[in-house]
């Protein structure tokens, strides 16, 4: 007769439970792997003899090499859609592997640069098959850059002007801009000076980027004089809200501004 029935029986219905699903399990790699070596080497036994016994020296290790700690290796990748910052379609990129896993691979924006995938992609790119959003990789981040800008051009309050291409490209140098003439368009109306009338007042330039992308860049008008008596100061005059030379320009100067101050927020926030 049996001593302990109920344990028999527990431990039956344990063997006859069934085995978890695999939604139940989380089966998981982890890089966990350690390179080791002894510190003090093993002492040699004859051949067809008992091995010696460990010592307690023999059981010390060190470490080799560690998985977690190894840099990763860098992976050459083809962009297979645009990525802003990064380039176009058929651009090849090479970049850390926990970054492209993260960033290019898992959403599908870039695949391994195989030979057979480097092919395949630029052959796309030759016959103009995929429309890449912009001419070049820079000028995303360009144009956000020049929608936040307000140039002052500064002209004489004595000599009479009137304004021109390489005024405009003077006062874009002295913000750290370099534009050709041949890709500024100036407004309809000429403006000239010196006039009062449009002291401290916003008029907007078009700026042609690669042949193909068009900016408007907002511009303000202030008068000089090589005379300090004579010379016009503005405390602060970028918190003064902005008025038009040409009435009709407003609405397109109202929404270069709002634009701005969207980018200004969102940096604001992320900084």
């Amino acid at each position: 007769m049996l001593k302990f029935p109920k344990l028999l029986v527990n431990h039956v219905k344990m063997l006859a439970a069934p085995l978890p699903s695999q939604a139940d399990c989380l089966l998981q790699q982890t890089r966990n792997t350690y390179i080791l070596k002894r510190k003090y080497e093993l002492p040699l036994h004859k051949k067809n003899q008992k091995p010696h016994r460990f010592k307690s020296r023999h059981y010390i290790y060190e470490v080799v090499d560690h998985q977690d700690k190894k840099k990763q290796k860098v992976l050459d990748l083809i962009l297979t859609k645009f990525v802003s910052g990064i380039g176009n379609v058929g651009t090849r990129v090479s970049i850390p592997a926990n970054v492209a896993y993260k960033s290019l691979l898992l959403p599908k924006l870039a695949d391994y640069a195989t030979p057979e995938n480097v092919e395949k992609y630029m052959k796309l790119v030759e016959t103009q098959e995929v429309e890449s959003p912009f001419s070049s990789v820079t000028v995303e981040n360009t144009m956000k850059y020049l929608t936040q800008l307000q140039v002052a051009v500064v002209m004489s309050k004595d000599v009479p002007w009137t304004l021109e291409k390489w005024h405009i490209r003077t006062h874009f140098r002295k913000v750290s801009v370099s534009v050709p003439e041949d890709a500024i368009t100036m407004p309809e109306k000429p403006i000239s000076g010196p006039n009062m009338d449009i002291e401290g007042k916003e008029f907007y330039v078009t700026l042609t980027i690669n042949n193909r992308e068009q900016i408007k860049v907002r511009c303000v008008i202030h008068h000089w004089a090589t005379e300090k008596a004579a010379r016009l100061f503005v405390p602060e005059f970028w918190k003064l809200p902005p008025e038009p030379i040409f009435p009709e320009d407003k609405p397109i100067l109202d929404s270069l501004q709002s634009e701005a101050n969207k980018l200004n927020e969102s940096e604001n926030k992320l900084s």
